[in-house]
Order: structure tokens, then sequence, then C-alpha cells
């Protein structure tokens, strides 16, 4: 039911550029373990073993905590079209913030757009695919556009003050570098 491989195939790269959602799991050595749904044109796989992925503006900023503790993380799709499939990378991740040098490269790779908070880049150690035949079908009916229109109405200063506010400490108090 399930396979193990070292890297991302072409096959399952096309198939990644297809989904319309992700989910990253990251933890810190102690506390909660985090789990985000993620959406919108934020992910790209650059090479069979990287991955970045654009973070936006949220409530909280747990994957920025969790990894200045620890690098791990995981990035899950689920097959909610066609046939049935769970794809799991498992590797290392760096945060790239506004203020740090790489930022440009990666906007060029994959543009920033209002609210952007960070950049994610993953390298790939473990690719796994199991059989999904639980998940259910769902139909894919637009992405949502509220996320936009509260970063236009705030404006650049106000997400940054909002990340002074509510995105600085994690769940489990530890900071996040923002």
């Amino acid at each position: 039911m399930g396979d193990r491989f070292e890297s991302l195939s072409e096959e399952l790269t096309d198939w990644i550029e297809t989904q319309h959602v992700y989910f990253v799991a990251t933890a810190a050595k102690d506390g909660r373990v985090n789990l985000s749904p993620k959406g919108q044109d934020s992910l790209k796989v650059l090479s069979p073993n990287k991955i970045l992925w654009l973070n936006l503006t949220g409530s909280g900023n747990e994957t920025a905590a969790h990894l200045a503790d620890i690098n791990r993380m995981t990035i899950m799709w689920c097959a909610f079209e066609g046939p049935p499939r769970i794809l799991r990378v498992y590797g290392t991740a760096k945060t790239i913030h506004p203020r740090d040098e790489e930022w440009q490269m990666c906007s060029e790779l994959l543009p920033a757009q209002l609210g952007a908070r960070q950049y994610y880049s993953l390298d790939i150690e473990l690719v796994q695919t199991s059989c999904g035949y639980a998940v259910p079908h769902m139909d894919y009916q637009e992405d949502r556009t509220v996320l936009k229109q509260w970063s236009e109405k705030r404006g650049q200063d106000g997400i940054e003050a909002y990340w002074q506010e509510k995105n600085q400490i994690s769940l489990d108090g530890l900071p996040t570098g923002t």
C-alpha cells in the first residue's frame, strides 16, 4: 500500500503541482505538534530533494518557532480528486525572513505577495506514498480571498504591526524570530 523513496519523482512532482491544499507539520523538542493547512500558490518543488514554500501571515507562527528549536518538517498532500493517494515528504527546513539575504532569490523562484512572512526551504530526506483509501472525494471550488483582502486592508505597515502583536511567541512560549 505504501512506498518509500529518497527523492520526488517527476510523476510525484507533477502531481503536487495539481493539488490545491497541503499540510505542514512541525514540532519543537518539547511542547505541541503543529499541523497547518496551506493553499494558494505558495509551494514550488525546486528539485527532487528541495521544496520552497511561502508562508503568509496567520494568527500564529508555530512553524518559525519550531524550526528555530529543531529544524524538522513534514509536508503532506492528499488526493481529494482522482485516484487515492497520500504523499508525505520528510526533511529539514530553513526559515528565511524578509530581512535575510536569501529572500530576494526565493522571491524570484516563488513570488512573494503582500502578507508574506517567511519562506521555508525544505531539504527532503524521505518521500513516502500511502494508499489514501479513506480520504474522501471533495470538489475544489476556488481559493479563498479573505487573507488577501485582510492584507490589503492592513497594508504592509499594518501587517508588520500584527506580527509584533500576534506572531512573536509560539503557543509553548518559544520565540519565532519574526
